[in-house]
Protein backbone atom coordinates (compact mmCIF):
# COMPACT_ATOMS: atom_id res chain seq x y z
CA UNK A 1 0.00 0.00 0.00
CA UNK A 2 1.45 3.42 -0.92
CA UNK A 3 1.14 6.72 0.98
CA UNK A 4 -2.18 7.52 -0.71
CA UNK A 5 -3.73 4.29 0.52
CA UNK A 6 -3.79 2.60 -2.89
CA UNK A 7 -2.95 -1.09 -3.06
CA UNK A 8 0.19 -1.84 -5.00
CA UNK A 9 0.42 -5.16 -6.82
CA UNK A 10 3.43 -7.30 -7.61
CA UNK A 11 2.73 -8.43 -11.19
CA UNK A 12 5.31 -11.19 -11.06
CA UNK A 13 4.13 -12.55 -7.68
CA UNK A 14 1.87 -15.59 -8.09
CA UNK A 15 0.87 -15.55 -4.42
CA UNK A 16 0.43 -12.99 -1.67
CA UNK A 17 3.32 -12.01 0.60
CA UNK A 18 2.95 -13.98 3.81
CA UNK A 19 3.57 -12.59 7.29
CA UNK A 20 6.15 -15.28 7.96
CA UNK A 21 8.14 -13.98 4.98
CA UNK A 22 8.13 -10.48 6.44
CA UNK A 23 9.01 -11.73 9.93
CA UNK A 24 11.92 -13.71 8.53
CA UNK A 25 13.19 -10.71 6.56
CA UNK A 26 12.90 -8.28 9.52
CA UNK A 27 14.69 -10.69 11.85
CA UNK A 28 17.62 -11.13 9.44
CA UNK A 29 17.71 -7.41 8.61
CA UNK A 30 17.87 -6.47 12.29
CA UNK A 31 20.40 -9.15 13.28
CA UNK A 32 22.39 -9.11 10.00
CA UNK A 33 23.06 -12.73 10.85
CA UNK A 34 21.08 -15.78 9.71
CA UNK A 35 22.08 -17.87 12.73
CA UNK A 36 20.88 -15.37 15.32
CA UNK A 37 17.73 -14.63 13.31
CA UNK A 38 16.93 -18.35 13.06
CA UNK A 39 17.33 -18.74 16.83
CA UNK A 40 15.10 -15.70 17.42
CA UNK A 41 12.32 -17.17 15.28
CA UNK A 42 12.78 -20.78 16.42
CA UNK A 43 13.33 -22.03 12.86
CA UNK A 44 16.26 -23.67 11.11
CA UNK A 45 18.66 -21.60 9.03
CA UNK A 46 17.74 -23.45 5.79
CA UNK A 47 14.04 -22.73 6.44
CA UNK A 48 14.85 -19.09 7.10
CA UNK A 49 16.84 -18.84 3.88
CA UNK A 50 13.96 -20.35 1.90
CA UNK A 51 11.55 -17.77 3.32
CA UNK A 52 13.87 -14.90 2.40
CA UNK A 53 14.31 -16.23 -1.14
CA UNK A 54 10.56 -16.68 -1.48
CA UNK A 55 10.00 -13.05 -0.43
CA UNK A 56 12.61 -11.82 -2.92
CA UNK A 57 10.91 -13.75 -5.71
CA UNK A 58 7.56 -12.28 -4.75
CA UNK A 59 8.72 -8.65 -4.72
CA UNK A 60 10.98 -9.16 -7.70
CA UNK A 61 14.22 -7.75 -6.30
CA UNK A 62 17.16 -8.58 -4.03
CA UNK A 63 16.66 -7.51 -0.42
CA UNK A 64 19.80 -8.91 1.22
CA UNK A 65 23.36 -9.41 -0.01
CA UNK A 66 24.93 -12.48 1.48
CA UNK A 67 28.60 -13.39 1.65
CA UNK A 68 30.52 -15.96 3.64
CA UNK A 69 31.03 -13.66 6.61
CA UNK A 70 28.39 -10.95 6.42
CA UNK A 71 24.86 -9.98 5.47
CA UNK A 72 23.98 -6.55 4.12
CA UNK A 73 20.73 -4.78 3.29
CA UNK A 74 20.22 -3.57 -0.25
CA UNK A 75 18.54 -0.24 -0.88
CA UNK A 76 15.32 -2.14 -1.62
CA UNK A 77 15.71 -4.11 1.59
CA UNK A 78 16.27 -0.94 3.60
CA UNK A 79 13.08 0.58 2.14
CA UNK A 80 11.09 -2.56 2.94
CA UNK A 81 12.43 -2.79 6.50
CA UNK A 82 11.14 0.68 7.39
CA UNK A 83 7.66 -0.27 6.17
CA UNK A 84 7.55 -3.90 7.35
CA UNK A 85 8.21 -3.08 11.01
CA UNK A 86 4.99 -1.07 11.57
CA UNK A 87 2.98 -3.66 9.63
CA UNK A 88 4.15 -6.46 11.91
CA UNK A 89 3.72 -4.30 14.98
CA UNK A 90 0.12 -3.48 13.99
CA UNK A 91 -0.62 -7.15 13.37
CA UNK A 92 0.83 -8.12 16.75
CA UNK A 93 -1.17 -5.39 18.47
CA UNK A 94 -4.35 -6.53 16.73
CA UNK A 95 -3.79 -10.16 17.79
CA UNK A 96 -2.98 -9.11 21.37
CA UNK A 97 -6.13 -6.97 21.54
CA UNK A 98 -8.22 -9.83 20.17
CA UNK A 99 -6.79 -12.27 22.69
CA UNK A 100 -7.39 -9.78 25.50
CA UNK A 101 -11.03 -9.32 24.52
CA UNK A 102 -11.45 -13.07 24.10
CA UNK A 103 -10.00 -13.66 27.56
CA UNK A 104 -12.20 -10.96 29.04
CA UNK A 105 -15.32 -12.52 27.52
CA UNK A 106 -14.32 -15.99 28.70
CA UNK A 107 -13.78 -14.64 32.22
CA UNK A 108 -17.17 -12.93 32.11
CA UNK A 109 -18.86 -16.20 31.13
CA UNK A 110 -17.02 -18.03 33.93
CA UNK A 111 -18.06 -15.40 36.49
CA UNK A 112 -21.71 -15.74 35.48
CA UNK A 113 -21.61 -19.53 35.89
CA UNK A 114 -19.56 -19.47 39.13
CA UNK A 115 -22.46 -19.15 41.63
CA UNK A 116 -24.05 -22.28 40.15
CA UNK A 117 -20.73 -24.15 40.33
CA UNK A 118 -20.17 -23.06 43.95
CA UNK A 119 -23.64 -24.15 45.03
CA UNK A 120 -23.26 -27.47 43.21
CA UNK A 121 -20.00 -28.16 45.04
CA UNK A 122 -21.58 -27.41 48.44
CA UNK A 123 -24.63 -28.55 50.34
CA UNK A 124 -27.18 -26.28 48.66
CA UNK A 125 -30.72 -27.60 48.54
CA UNK A 126 -32.87 -27.74 45.41
CA UNK A 127 -34.67 -24.47 46.10
CA UNK A 128 -31.36 -22.62 46.44
CA UNK A 129 -30.21 -24.11 43.13
CA UNK A 130 -33.45 -23.09 41.45
CA UNK A 131 -33.13 -19.54 42.77
CA UNK A 132 -29.50 -19.32 41.61
CA UNK A 133 -30.46 -20.56 38.14
CA UNK A 134 -33.16 -17.90 37.89
CA UNK A 135 -30.59 -15.30 39.01
CA UNK A 136 -28.22 -16.44 36.26
CA UNK A 137 -30.85 -15.81 33.59
CA UNK A 138 -31.81 -12.50 35.20
CA UNK A 139 -28.31 -11.23 34.32
CA UNK A 140 -29.44 -11.04 30.68
CA UNK A 141 -31.97 -8.64 29.24
CA UNK A 142 -34.49 -9.96 26.70
CA UNK A 143 -34.06 -8.57 23.18
CA UNK A 144 -35.56 -5.16 22.49
CA UNK A 145 -39.27 -5.06 21.68
CA UNK A 146 -39.87 -8.58 23.00
CA UNK A 147 -43.57 -9.07 23.63
CA UNK A 148 -44.50 -11.67 26.25
CA UNK A 149 -48.01 -13.06 26.69
CA UNK A 150 -49.19 -15.86 29.02
CA UNK A 151 -51.16 -18.61 27.32
CA UNK A 152 -52.83 -21.86 28.27
CA UNK A 153 -51.29 -24.36 25.85
CA UNK A 154 -53.50 -27.41 26.10
CA UNK A 155 -53.64 -27.15 29.88
CA UNK A 156 -49.95 -26.25 30.23
CA UNK A 157 -49.06 -22.76 31.39
CA UNK A 158 -46.75 -21.19 28.79
CA UNK A 159 -45.38 -17.91 27.51
CA UNK A 160 -45.73 -16.75 23.91
CA UNK A 161 -42.78 -14.63 22.80
CA UNK A 162 -42.37 -12.48 19.72
CA UNK A 163 -40.50 -9.35 18.65
CA UNK A 164 -42.89 -8.62 15.78
CA UNK A 165 -46.61 -8.36 16.38
CA UNK A 166 -48.73 -10.54 14.16
CA UNK A 167 -46.08 -13.19 13.53
CA UNK A 168 -47.33 -16.79 13.84
CA UNK A 169 -45.95 -18.99 16.61
CA UNK A 170 -43.88 -21.65 14.90
CA UNK A 171 -41.17 -22.55 17.47
CA UNK A 172 -41.76 -24.68 20.56
CA UNK A 173 -38.88 -24.05 22.98
CA UNK A 174 -38.16 -26.50 25.83
CA UNK A 175 -35.81 -24.99 28.39
CA UNK A 176 -32.89 -26.71 30.04
CA UNK A 177 -31.94 -27.08 33.68
CA UNK A 178 -31.39 -30.80 34.12
CA UNK A 179 -35.15 -31.45 34.31
CA UNK A 180 -35.09 -29.96 37.84
CA UNK A 181 -34.32 -26.25 37.27
CA UNK A 182 -35.51 -23.43 35.04
CA UNK A 183 -38.72 -21.65 34.14
CA UNK A 184 -40.40 -20.16 31.11
CA UNK A 185 -40.20 -16.68 32.64
CA UNK A 186 -36.55 -16.92 33.57
CA UNK A 187 -35.63 -18.22 30.14
CA UNK A 188 -37.19 -15.33 28.20
CA UNK A 189 -33.85 -13.89 26.92
CA UNK A 190 -32.69 -17.00 25.01
CA UNK A 191 -35.91 -18.08 23.22
CA UNK A 192 -36.66 -14.37 22.83
CA UNK A 193 -33.41 -13.96 20.93
CA UNK A 194 -34.33 -16.99 18.83
CA UNK A 195 -37.71 -15.40 18.08
CA UNK A 196 -35.94 -12.25 16.89
CA UNK A 197 -33.46 -14.21 14.77
CA UNK A 198 -36.18 -16.36 13.17
CA UNK A 199 -38.69 -13.49 12.93
CA UNK A 200 -41.41 -15.74 14.27
CA UNK A 201 -43.22 -16.48 17.52
CA UNK A 202 -41.90 -18.87 20.17
CA UNK A 203 -43.94 -20.85 22.69
CA UNK A 204 -42.13 -21.68 25.96
CA UNK A 205 -44.15 -24.13 28.07
CA UNK A 206 -43.78 -24.19 31.86
CA UNK A 207 -43.41 -27.95 31.91
CA UNK A 208 -43.40 -29.68 35.28
CA UNK A 209 -40.05 -30.35 36.93
CA UNK A 210 -38.55 -33.30 38.79
CA UNK A 211 -38.27 -34.54 41.44
CA UNK A 212 -41.83 -33.42 42.21
CA UNK A 213 -42.92 -34.45 38.72
CA UNK A 214 -40.57 -37.05 37.20
CA UNK A 215 -40.79 -38.73 33.81
CA UNK A 216 -43.10 -38.76 31.90
CA UNK A 217 -44.61 -35.50 33.26
CA UNK A 218 -42.26 -33.10 31.37
CA UNK A 219 -42.73 -35.07 28.16
CA UNK A 220 -46.52 -35.12 28.59
CA UNK A 221 -46.53 -31.33 29.01
CA UNK A 222 -44.33 -30.83 25.95
CA UNK A 223 -46.61 -33.09 23.91
CA UNK A 224 -49.73 -31.17 24.97
CA UNK A 225 -48.10 -27.84 24.08
CA UNK A 226 -47.09 -29.18 20.66
CA UNK A 227 -50.57 -30.51 19.94
CA UNK A 228 -52.03 -27.16 21.04
CA UNK A 229 -49.89 -25.40 18.42
CA UNK A 230 -51.23 -27.72 15.74
CA UNK A 231 -54.81 -27.28 16.93
CA UNK A 232 -54.34 -23.53 16.59
CA UNK A 233 -53.71 -24.00 12.88
CA UNK A 234 -49.91 -24.23 12.62
CA UNK A 235 -48.97 -26.93 10.11
CA UNK A 236 -46.58 -29.53 11.57
CA UNK A 237 -44.12 -28.99 8.70
CA UNK A 238 -43.76 -25.32 9.79
CA UNK A 239 -42.98 -26.08 13.43
CA UNK A 240 -39.45 -26.12 14.82
CA UNK A 241 -38.76 -27.78 18.16
CA UNK A 242 -35.88 -26.17 20.05
CA UNK A 243 -34.19 -26.69 23.39
CA UNK A 244 -30.93 -26.40 25.29
CA UNK A 245 -29.10 -29.01 27.36
CA UNK A 246 -31.78 -31.21 28.99
CA UNK A 247 -34.33 -29.24 26.97
CA UNK A 248 -32.56 -30.59 23.89
CA UNK A 249 -32.92 -34.07 25.34
CA UNK A 250 -36.62 -33.41 25.91
CA UNK A 251 -36.94 -32.28 22.28
CA UNK A 252 -35.51 -35.63 21.17
CA UNK A 253 -37.85 -37.48 23.56
CA UNK A 254 -40.78 -35.61 22.05
CA UNK A 255 -39.68 -36.50 18.52
CA UNK A 256 -39.29 -40.19 19.41
CA UNK A 257 -42.67 -40.23 21.19
CA UNK A 258 -44.39 -38.60 18.20
CA UNK A 259 -42.83 -41.17 15.89
CA UNK A 260 -43.83 -44.09 18.12
CA UNK A 261 -47.41 -42.84 18.34
CA UNK A 262 -47.61 -42.15 14.62
CA UNK A 263 -48.39 -38.47 15.23
CA UNK A 264 -47.40 -35.63 12.85
CA UNK A 265 -43.73 -34.72 13.08
CA UNK A 266 -42.50 -31.12 13.05
CA UNK A 267 -40.44 -29.64 10.24
CA UNK A 268 -37.17 -29.71 12.18
CA UNK A 269 -35.41 -29.28 15.51
CA UNK A 270 -32.69 -27.02 16.91
CA UNK A 271 -30.59 -28.42 19.75
CA UNK A 272 -28.32 -26.12 21.78
CA UNK A 273 -25.60 -28.22 23.49
CA UNK A 274 -28.04 -31.11 23.99
CA UNK A 275 -27.82 -33.49 26.96
CA UNK A 276 -29.04 -36.81 25.63
CA UNK A 277 -26.95 -39.32 27.59
CA UNK A 278 -28.65 -39.61 31.00
CA UNK A 279 -26.06 -42.15 32.13
CA UNK A 280 -23.42 -39.38 31.83
CA UNK A 281 -21.00 -41.99 30.48
CA UNK A 282 -19.89 -39.68 27.68
CA UNK A 283 -18.94 -36.99 30.20
CA UNK A 284 -16.93 -39.34 32.39
CA UNK A 285 -14.74 -40.29 29.43
CA UNK A 286 -13.34 -36.74 29.45
CA UNK A 287 -9.81 -36.16 30.77
CA UNK A 288 -9.49 -36.29 34.56
CA UNK A 289 -10.71 -32.93 35.82
CA UNK A 290 -12.27 -32.28 39.26
CA UNK A 291 -14.84 -29.83 37.87
CA UNK A 292 -15.86 -32.20 35.06
CA UNK A 293 -16.20 -35.00 37.63
CA UNK A 294 -18.39 -32.74 39.77
CA UNK A 295 -20.59 -31.80 36.82
CA UNK A 296 -20.95 -35.45 35.86
CA UNK A 297 -22.00 -36.23 39.43
CA UNK A 298 -24.58 -33.43 39.36
CA UNK A 299 -25.86 -34.69 36.02
CA UNK A 300 -26.26 -38.14 37.52
CA UNK A 301 -28.31 -36.76 40.40
CA UNK A 302 -30.54 -34.81 38.00
CA UNK A 303 -31.02 -37.89 35.83
CA UNK A 304 -31.99 -39.99 38.85
CA UNK A 305 -34.52 -37.37 39.95
CA UNK A 306 -36.03 -37.23 36.45
CA UNK A 307 -36.09 -40.95 35.74
CA UNK A 308 -37.35 -41.96 39.20
CA UNK A 309 -36.84 -45.63 38.41
CA UNK A 310 -37.49 -45.42 34.67
CA UNK A 311 -34.82 -47.34 32.76
CA UNK A 312 -32.26 -45.07 31.04
CA UNK A 313 -32.32 -47.63 28.23
CA UNK A 314 -35.86 -46.62 27.28
CA UNK A 315 -35.47 -45.11 23.79
CA UNK A 316 -37.92 -42.32 24.68
CA UNK A 317 -35.55 -40.98 27.33
CA UNK A 318 -32.38 -42.15 25.58
CA UNK A 319 -32.45 -41.06 21.92
CA UNK A 320 -29.00 -42.60 21.41
CA UNK A 321 -30.75 -45.98 21.74
CA UNK A 322 -33.80 -45.04 19.65
CA UNK A 323 -34.60 -45.72 16.01
CA UNK A 324 -34.54 -42.19 14.60
CA UNK A 325 -35.47 -43.18 11.05
CA UNK A 326 -37.86 -40.67 9.50
CA UNK A 327 -37.16 -37.79 11.87
CA UNK A 328 -36.98 -34.27 10.38
CA UNK A 329 -33.72 -32.32 9.92
CA UNK A 330 -31.75 -31.53 13.08
CA UNK A 331 -29.46 -28.56 13.71
CA UNK A 332 -27.14 -29.48 16.57
CA UNK A 333 -24.85 -26.82 18.03
CA UNK A 334 -22.05 -27.50 20.50
CA UNK A 335 -19.04 -25.75 22.02
CA UNK A 336 -15.62 -27.31 21.49
CA UNK A 337 -14.75 -26.80 25.16
CA UNK A 338 -18.07 -28.00 26.59
CA UNK A 339 -17.76 -30.95 28.99
CA UNK A 340 -20.89 -32.42 27.35
CA UNK A 341 -19.84 -31.89 23.74
CA UNK A 342 -19.63 -35.65 23.12
CA UNK A 343 -23.42 -35.84 23.52
CA UNK A 344 -23.80 -33.58 20.48
CA UNK A 345 -21.32 -35.61 18.43
CA UNK A 346 -22.96 -38.91 19.41
CA UNK A 347 -26.45 -37.63 18.64
CA UNK A 348 -25.48 -36.27 15.22
CA UNK A 349 -23.69 -39.52 14.32
CA UNK A 350 -26.59 -41.67 15.55
CA UNK A 351 -29.14 -39.61 13.64
CA UNK A 352 -27.12 -39.75 10.43
CA UNK A 353 -26.79 -43.53 10.78
CA UNK A 354 -30.60 -43.63 10.55
CA UNK A 355 -30.75 -41.41 7.49
CA UNK A 356 -31.63 -38.19 9.32
CA UNK A 357 -30.33 -34.89 7.96
CA UNK A 358 -28.34 -33.90 11.07
CA UNK A 359 -26.08 -30.86 10.87
CA UNK A 360 -23.49 -30.44 13.64
CA UNK A 361 -22.08 -26.93 14.19
CA UNK A 362 -19.10 -26.50 16.51
CA UNK A 363 -18.10 -23.18 18.07
CA UNK A 364 -14.75 -22.39 19.75
CA UNK A 365 -16.17 -21.69 23.22
CA UNK A 366 -15.36 -23.30 26.57
CA UNK A 367 -18.77 -23.42 28.23
CA UNK A 368 -22.00 -25.39 28.23
CA UNK A 369 -25.01 -23.73 26.54
CA UNK A 370 -22.89 -20.82 25.33
CA UNK A 371 -25.99 -19.52 23.51
CA UNK A 372 -27.09 -18.01 26.86
CA UNK A 373 -24.48 -15.30 26.27
CA UNK A 374 -25.69 -14.10 22.87
CA UNK A 375 -25.81 -10.45 24.02
CA UNK A 376 -22.01 -10.15 24.33
CA UNK A 377 -20.37 -13.35 23.00
CA UNK A 378 -19.84 -13.22 19.20
CA UNK A 379 -19.93 -17.00 18.79
CA UNK A 380 -23.27 -17.17 20.60
CA UNK A 381 -24.73 -14.37 18.48
CA UNK A 382 -23.59 -16.21 15.35
CA UNK A 383 -25.11 -19.47 16.61
CA UNK A 384 -28.47 -17.77 17.29
CA UNK A 385 -28.43 -16.21 13.82
CA UNK A 386 -27.84 -19.59 12.20
CA UNK A 387 -30.52 -21.23 14.31
CA UNK A 388 -32.90 -18.41 13.38
CA UNK A 389 -32.29 -18.94 9.67
CA UNK A 390 -32.90 -22.68 10.09
CA UNK A 391 -36.22 -22.12 11.91
CA UNK A 392 -37.25 -19.34 9.54
CA UNK A 393 -36.82 -21.63 6.54
CA UNK A 394 -39.00 -24.27 8.21
CA UNK A 395 -41.68 -21.72 9.07
CA UNK A 396 -41.79 -20.66 5.41
CA UNK A 397 -41.93 -24.19 3.99
CA UNK A 398 -44.77 -24.49 1.45
CA UNK A 399 -47.54 -27.01 1.70
CA UNK A 400 -46.77 -30.45 0.31
CA UNK A 401 -48.17 -31.09 -3.13
CA UNK A 402 -50.90 -33.73 -2.99
CA UNK A 403 -50.34 -36.74 -5.20
CA UNK A 404 -53.13 -37.74 -7.54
Amino acid sequence: MDDSGRLLSFPQAPDAVELRHLRAFVAVAEELNFGRAATRLYVSQPALSRQIRALERLVGCELLRRSTHRVELTLAGDALLDRARPILRDVDDAVAATQSVGGELANRVARLWQPMVDLSAGEADLQEMRAAYESLHAEFAPPPDLQVAPVNAGGVHALALTTEAGRPTTILYLHGGGYVLGSAFGYRPLPGALAAAARTGVLVPEYRLAPEHPFPAPLDDALRAYEWMLERGTAPRNVTLAGDSSGGGLVMSLLVALKQRDLPLPGGAVLFCPWVDLTCSLVTREPDDPQVALLAEIGGRCADAYLAGQSPDDPVVSPLRADLTGLPPLLVQAATGDYQRQDAHALADHARSHGVDARLELYPVDTHVFQFFWSFLPEAADALERAGRFASAIAAAPAAVARS
